[in-house]
């Protein structure tokens, strides 16, 4: 709505393409970046988090000012009964807390201006399915015009567990290093498959 004349606001409050509460657009990217960024680099107080992990097992929460603070943060809401749940974006962070975060290459394959999205590639999660990230997101944390962009590495942290491209959520995203001598193939200018690696851990988890 800030985006436009205050004649023409009515025409798209409350439209679904910039709903943080619908799948794939914008405000939902951003809102999952956001909630990832709270929770691996400024936590919510231990006692709001606690608050946060009994919604999340469903029980039953009495701390109001905690309940106050989910909420303004969007990361718990009451329904009609006066109940409180977690919402998708308080599980984003809850899950964002726990999951493993791996820094990883990522290769930027295209952008998309008019969708304000860029598809890149996240070797260390999956170096054949694209994944889309807000332009936006890229642009701002590289200085770089979108048109730059492409065939551009960066360096990012990734919960390479995610199932889904568009559940995987960059943050920590910066310029890569240069590429060493030989990383492009002079008869082909191709760049060499990025190979991801398994490293077992201790009781069976995998990075």
């Amino acid at each position: 709505m800030s985006c436009v004349r205050p004649e023409y606001r009515i025409n798209v409050y409350g439209c679904p393409c910039s709903s943080p509460l619908v799948r794939g657009t914008a405000a939902w990217r951003a809102e999952r970046i956001r909630a990832t960024v709270r929770a691996t680099e400024y936590p919510l107080p231990a006692c709001v988090e606690v608050v946060l992990r009994a919604l999340a097992q469903g029980e039953v929460a009495e701390d109001r000012q905690a309940l106050g603070l989910l909420c303004v943060g969007g990361f718990a809401q009451d329904t009609d009964a006066g109940e409180w749940n977690v919402t998708e974006l308080g599980q984003v962070y809850l899950n964002a807390r726990s999951d493993l975060r791996l820094p990883a290459s990522v290769e930027v394959l295209r952008v998309d201006k008019t969708a304000r999205l860029a598809h890149v590639v996240v070797g260390a999660w999956d170096s054949t399915r694209p994944v889309p990230v807000l332009l936006s997101h890229l642009t701002d944390a590289t200085g770089l015009a979108a048109e730059e962009l492409p065939g551009v590495w960066l360096e990012a942290d990734a919960n390479c567990h995610a199932q889904e491209p568009d559940d995987l959520v960059l943050t920590k995203v910066r310029l890569a290093e240069p590429l060493p001598a030989g990383f492009m193939s002079a008869e082909a200018g191709q760049t060499v498959a990025l190979r991801t690696v398994d490293v077992a851990l201790a009781g069976g988890e995998q990075a």
